[in-house]
Order: C-alpha cells, then sequence, then structure tokens
C-alpha cells in the first residue's frame, strides 16, 4: 500500500519539467518571503495574520492550477475548487470585489466541476493526461469584446452605488474605479471559464488582461504579497499558450495527413 502510494507520488512528481519544479517553488518562496516583509494589517476585526494566510494558500494553489491547466491536464479544476472557496474567503474578509465574488460563488465553481467531466471525454489519442485543445474565430472575438463592455459598464454602475467599509472604501474615487475594474475582471473571468470548458486557446489571452486589471486592483488595495501570485499568471500564461499553440499546430498538421490519407486510400 505504501509502496503504491511512494510510486504515485513519483509518478506525479516526475511528470512535472524542471522548469515547471523551478517555477512553482520560486513563486512559492517569493510569496512567503513578500509575507514576511510585508505583513497584513487588520482589515475589519479579522487579524492581519489570518488575511495574510488566505493570500499564502491562494497563491500556492492558483499557480499549481495554473501549472496543470498548461500541461492541458484535467485535475486543475479539482485544485480550482481550492482556489475559489480561498478567494470567496478573502474577498468577504476584505468586504471588496463584489462581483468577483458573485462570479466565483455562482459561476465559476460550478463551471469547474462540469469542466472536469467535459475535458474528461476528450482526452488525447495517444497521451490520456493531455486534454484536446482549439482555437476561436474571428467572429466569436468581436461578440465577446462587445459582451464584456456590456457587462462593464452595467455591473460597474450598480457597484459604485454600494456604500461599504471595506480594503477599497479609504476614497471614494478609488472604490467607484474598483468597482469598475472589478466587474470588467469578473466579465473577462466569464468568458475565460467558458473557454477552459470549450478547451478553446483564447483562455490565456483573457489571463492576460485579468491578470492587468487584478494589479492594478492589489496595488489600489495594498496587497503586495498578491502581486507575486500575478508575476507567476504573466509567465505561466505565456508558458501555457506556448504549449497551447503547439499541440494545436501539431495535432492540426496530424488531422490534414490523417484526411490526405483517407482520400488516397479511397482514391486506390
Amino acid at each position: 500500500m505504501e509502496k503504491t502510494k511512494e510510486n504515485r507520488m513519483k509518478k506525479i512528481w516526475n511528470s512535472f519539467t524542471l522548469y515547471e519544479k523551478i517555477w512553482f517553488f520560486s513563486i512559492t518562496i517569493l510569496a512567503v518571503v513578500f509575507a514576511i516583509i510585508f505583513p497584513e494589517e487588520d482589515v475589519g476585526g479579522v487579524n492581519g495574520a489570518v488575511i495574510m494566510a488566505l493570500y499564502l494558500i491562494d497563491v500556492v494553489a492558483n499557480i499549481l492550477c495554473e501549472l496543470l491547466i498548461s500541461k492541458q491536464n484535467k485535475w486543475n479544476f479539482m485544485v480550482s475548487l481550492v482556489v475559489e472557496a480561498t478567494e470567496i474567503a478573502i474577498c468577504i474578509v476584505c468586504a471588496y470585489r463584489f462581483a468577483t465574488m458573485a462570479t466565483t460563488l455562482f459561476f465559476w465553481i460550478p463551471i469547474d466541476i462540469i469542466s472536469f467531466f467535459a475535458w474528461n471525454k476528450h482526452k488525447d489519442k495517444d497521451e490520456a493526461e493531455l486534454t484536446k485543445v482549439r482555437k476561436l474565430t474571428w467572429w466569436q472575438d468581436i461578440i465577446l469584446v462587445a459582451a464584456i463592455a456590456v457587462w462593464t459598464v452595467g455591473v460597474g454602475y450598480l457597484l459604485s452605488l454600494i456604500e461599504v467599509e471595506g480594503i477599497l472604501s479609504y476614497n471614494e474615487v478609488v472604490q467607484d474605479v474598483g468597482g469598475y475594474l472589478d466587474a470588467c475582471a469578473s466579465a473577462i473571468g466569464i468568458a475565460n471559464g467558458v473557454f477552459i470548458l470549450l478547451r478553446y486557446r483564447e483562455q490565456w489571452i483573457a489571463w492576460y488582461l485579468v491578470t492587468a486589471i487584478e494589479i492594478v486592483l492589489n496595488i489600489m488595495a495594498g496587497q503586495w504579497v498578491l502581486l507575486v501570485l500575478k508575476l507567476g499568471y504573466l509567465t505561466n500564461t505565456t508558458y501555457g499558450y506556448m504549449k497551447w499553440t503547439k499541440y494545436i499546430k501539431t495535432h492540426g498538421n496530424e488531422k490534414a495527413e490523417t484526411k490526405l490519407d483517407e482520400t488516397a486510400k479511397a482514391s486506390s
């Protein structure tokens, strides 16, 4: 039993490349260093150490999730559930990002569960650990941008009407701007969830945009530890985009070759 467990752990460890291991532990160590240098203050009666612990859990779970997505591994969705629970707790404790909290609760948690089973149905024929991925068409991109713009303006306006003491309430303008940024991040996040569910490469572009918005929000809120997570996002998003693009190109060529072979056989 112990030997089987040990072999399984070795298999999981060996499935990650040297770059992936270095990336994961570098971001984790950097987050711990930032936590020591920039300790979190108490917010709304909640001890700063508790808030910092939530930040660190969020960082570690997020980078593991991102790494598994880049590897086209369906288990990223199970890790993502830990991320969702942690981020909901952070939103409640800090009394901010209500659009993101609602999106996480009512969209991301269900979509993670659905996506896990959906990805399981689209395994790569040669490598069972891989899931088949693809890309969007130009007209789908246009519809998407328009929908995000409408959502941002509508939800951002509604959030500007909410008055609550939170981590961004030190300035009225900052709080309103934060609301619109939060609305935009939640809209792109929803699009990203759909992309991941349907295995579209454009989910990495969505990650770039969400990361850029969240960097601004984290700076506005003084959440310096979470900036380490965003550094991890930016590096892994580039890595993941390249891996998915390579897979799409390679397997696109394989399909074309298969069709040519079938045509040749039929004609002969």
